[in-house]
């Protein structure tokens, strides 16, 4: 009987402890995406031969984490543990940036800092971002100043872009996406800098 009884009693604390992890809350990762509007398909032929750098950029400390932070009132926010970034902000932002200047103005040559290939850029971008917020089920708002040099005569265009895109729908998924489109918006902006510094060039 002792035997027995130890058994049902092994058997029982497997049984719950599998239990308890397929119940166990799972965290999921999301990673922002490009998204620069681009007219038509630009031709080979007419490809940029500059080449540009984008970063560093800095982030407000209160959302320069993994756990995504949603606005809950003027004066409050909520962190959510099991809903998190992929990647660093730092990193995530610059990358977008990149890829929408990239496809935005035909530009073969974007480096997200701090990659080396940068190094050498004849354009740098550097984005501070003032606000980042998260408001679920209603908008995003991307906040940022930017500066666009020219690295052969320091040549400077800077800005303030605002971008302001809904959330509606209650998931993570259209908050994120909203970010991307807010990125994309933000770096039309930049691009238009960028043709402007360089058109003043020749």
């Amino acid at each position: 009987m002792r035997y027995g009884y130890l058994w049902s009693v092994a058997a029982f604390l497997t049984i719950s402890s599998l239990i308890g992890c397929a119940s166990s809350p799972r965290e999921t990762y999301y990673t922002l995406s490009a998204g620069a509007a681009v007219t038509g398909t630009p031709s080979a032929s007419s490809e940029s031969a500059y080449s540009i750098a984008v970063g560093p950029i800095t982030l407000p400390e209160v959302v320069d984490r993994p756990q995504f932070v949603l606005r809950a009132g003027p004066n409050e926010v909520s962190i959510v543990e099991l809903h998190r970034w992929a990647g660093p902000l730092r990193s995530e932002i610059p990358r977008v940036i990149a890829d929408n200047l990239a496809a935005e103005l035909n530009v073969k040559r974007v480096a997200a800092y701090p990659q080396s290939a940068g190094d050498n850029a004849d354009y740098r971008v550097l984005v501070d971002i003032q606000r980042f917020d998260s408001t679920m089920g209603e908008s995003v708002t991307i906040d940022a100043l930017w500066t666009v040099k020219r690295i052969s005569d320091g040549a400077l265009r800077t800005g303030r872009s605002t971008a302001r895109e809904s959330s509606s729908g209650g998931s993570y998924d259209t908050m994120v996406a909203a970010h991307s489109r807010a990125l994309a918006a933000i770096s039309r902006e930049i691009a238009d800098a960028i043709r402007s510094v360089n058109t003043s060039a020749h």
